[in-house]
């Protein structure tokens, strides 16, 4: 809960809303602020302490609104500035705090800092906002390197004068130049309006990026796409030079007594700490799991550098499983594990993938990460078992990456498509109308109404192990893992223990008072499931 002595956020767990497909308050086909205020009451019984809210800013959503034209207003197709200010007033009442998503690397190119640099000369103040070069060639007409966007193609586009801009993703989204006064000045003050208005924290989108080489090198021949990890002096991603702004900002959040940051980075496992100092961000989400397949070794091993990075720094870890960027868990899990998630939308074959072995996997992954000591990001839809939509008709895709890449990757559409709240209806208990983005008929067996109403459902079991959570895991206890081929199993102060068989055969039972298990147990632990005990002399 937000207050008190601790630091609230050190075990918190904190439901990521993205906007346009959480709730939808006056049924337009589009979530709204006010779809999020009538849903506190389903998010306080879920157990949470905190929402983080994508991007809710005014934008062109080129990018889902990562692509920001204005800091400090809402877009009005989710509503208000008067209506965040009562979001925020509204979550406090159901103990919960709200954290607002920072997007500092880039602007929308909608922004009047960049609509006003496009209407001056090369060279003026406009421009040094932004990073605008000359063009290599004889004529100017090459980019001024090759550095590629992460959507794919060019991280450059040409204006009608000659001069190019930089945009490490959409060309809709020009990068900041963050050498420039006025652009610190700047967001020096919208994380105060934001600050004042009583937000508990931000989120801090692409943490690692926002400071370039001044010399802008080219990286020559190694996969870009593998780059921020094979380079060590990379030249726009994860430089040194990015920490005396991260520590400028946390001067001013320490102003604000109980706000935190948390980072989006995006890094090598070595390089994660550095963001963790104590001056520098309060968290950064670990990533190590989301890329992981579902194998006891790798988790184990993930989580015990997770815990030994952020101990080397006085800090606890982040734990996260999905995010509007990535596969949703129960698809990832239900596919093998040699096979790229993100590949497999486009590409398939689709036959590999398990559903019920996803679905298994993703009940006792959360059993894991809502059983370590450290706070945990859970994202809509998350409580409910929601599978990747795979299978959306390339005609309704809205992410950049499907044009950027040539259509040779389908993006993140599948796992944005809006939450059911009812089983019945053109959105599932969104308004009357269909949503922004279609919803799968599998989605209405998933829906809030059927799974309140099952006491074995994803949600339920959510509901369990949160209440279990803040109940007896929400101190700095002793952690203990042990090593087993294929089990995960952990210890924590008060005799708790986690036990999860990945392997694919059954294991015996442990001893202990069962507290929750992901599944049907007996004398054995079957496959693909998950059980908290506690020992007769931890209580």
């Amino acid at each position: 809960m937000i207050g008190g002595r601790r630091p609230w956020w050190l075990h918190a767990a904190v439901y990521q809303i993205y906007v346009r497909s959480f709730a939808d308050a006056n049924g337009d086909g589009t979530g709204d602020v006010a779809g999020i205020r009538s849903r506190l009451p389903y998010l306080a019984d879920l157990g949470i302490d905190a929402i983080w809210v994508n991007p809710w800013y005014r934008s062109p959503l080129h990018d889902g609104g990562y692509d920001v034209a204005d800091y400090r207003n809402l877009d009005p197709r989710f509503g208000t500035i008067e209506d965040a200010e009562a979001l925020i007033a509204d979550a406090r009442e159901h103990g919960i705090g709200v954290l607002v998503d920072l997007v500092p690397n880039h602007s929308s190119s909608e922004h009047p800092w960049f609509v006003e640099a496009l209407a001056s000369a090369p060279g003026s103040p406009a421009r040094a906002r932004y990073h605008f070069k000359a063009g290599r060639g004889v004529e100017g007409e090459l980019p001024p390197n090759d550095w590629l966007s992460n959507f794919g193609g060019p991280a450059w586009t040409r204006i009608d004068d000659g001069e190019w801009y930089l945009h490490l993703f959409d060309s809709s989204q020009p990068d900041f130049n963050w050498e420039n006064p006025a652009v610190i000045a700047e967001f020096d003050d919208i994380l105060r309006f934001w600050l004042d208005r009583g937000i508990a924290g931000m989120r801090v989108d692409v943490a690692p990026g926002l400071m370039k080489h001044p010399d802008f090198p080219d990286i020559g021949d190694v996969s870009q796409a593998d780059s921020a990890m094979a380079i060590k002096d990379h030249p726009f991603w994860d430089r040194d030079d990015v920490h005396p702004i991260i520590r400028r900002w946390r001067s001013i959040f320490d102003e604000y007594d109980g706000a935190m940051m948390v980072a989006e980075a995006w890094v090598r496992a070595d390089r994660l700490p550095l963001y963790l100092r104590p001056d520098e961000y309060h968290q950064a989400f670990e990533f190590d799991l989301v890329r992981a397949p579902w194998d006891a070794a790798t988790f184990t091993s993930v989580i015990g550098e997770a815990f030994a990075a952020a101990n080397a720094v006085g800090s606890t870890p982040t734990w996260v499983l999905s995010n509007h960027d990535v596969v949703r868990h129960p698809t990832r899990y239900g596919l093998p594990g040699d096979i790229d998630p993100a590949k497999w939308l486009l590409d398939g074959p689709h036959e590999l993938l398990d559903e019920e072995a996803g679905s298994r996997r993703a009940r006792a992954a959360a059993m894991i990460v809502m059983a370590l000591p450290g706070s945990v990001y859970l994202y809509q839809g998350d409580e409910l078992g929601l599978p990747e939509v795979w299978d959306l008709p390339e005609s309704v895709l809205d992410d950049p990456v499907w044009e950027n890449s040539g259509r040779r990757r389908k993006g993140r559409d599948g796992c944005r498509v809006p939450i059911p709240w009812e089983a019945t209806g053109p959105s599932l208990g969104n308004g009357a109308v269909a949503p922004w983005m279609p919803q799968p008929e599998g989605f209405a067996a998933l829906a809030v109404s059927e799974q309140l109403r099952d006491e074995d459902s994803m949600l339920n079991l959510y509901r369990s192990a949160l209440a279990i959570r803040r109940e007896r895991l929400t101190s700095d206890e002793d952690f203990e893992q042990a090593v087993s081929p294929n089990v995960v199993e952990f210890t924590r102060g008060r005799g708790f223990r986690c036990i999860v068989n990945m392997g694919t055969s059954p294991v015996p039972m442990p001893t202990g008072e069962v507290l929750l298990a992901s599944g049907s147990i007996g004398d054995e632990l079957p496959s693909d499931t998950a059980v908290w005990l506690v020992d007769s002399s931890g209580e």
